[in-house]
């Protein structure tokens, strides 16, 4: 399981360093693709394979279904760290999560996001939800 967050940068080759804490989970080898929010999804191969399987059964016939699965497997790369511990973000997924120079990297259960500083201070501030709401929804989904 993935959690915590952790502040970085990325350099002008568009890399970043992958915190040894996440390293350790991810294996060898790894898919970064497009995410939800403005951000980057890190999945273990483990974990996007069980994605993959779900999502190779939805309806080909479906205009939301083949949207659903174009977003995520049409920028999706195959990824590792180097021996420094990084990994190179190409530039369209960059472009995607408006990454600069500044980035936050979170665990998120099953995986990681990578999200610029700035849309991340953007998200804590506005669309978060609040403590009450929190515990709200936290009953509506029965935990």
């Amino acid at each position: 399981m993935f959690i915590g967050e952790y502040q970085n940068s990325i350099d002008t080759k568009g890399r970043i360093i992958v915190p040894s804490k996440f390293r350790d989970q991810l294996g060898s080898k790894f898919i970064l693709t497009k995410g939800l929010d403005n951000c980057l999804y890190i999945y273990p191969m483990e974990e996007w394979n069980k994605f993959q399987d779900k999502l190779v059964n939805l309806p080909v016939a479906n205009k939301d279904a083949r949207a659903f699965v174009r977003y995520f497997f049409s920028s999706a790369v195959e990824c590792e760290v180097d021996k420094q511990g990084r990994l190179t973000i190409p530039q369209n997924l960059r472009e995607h999560a408006k990454i600069d120079k500044e980035l936050v990297t979170i665990g998120v259960l099953s995986k990681i996001e990578i999200w610029s500083k700035q849309e991340w201070d953007n998200y804590n501030e506005g669309t978060n939800l609040g403590p009450d709401e929190i515990a709200e929804k936290m009953a509506e989904f029965g935990i």
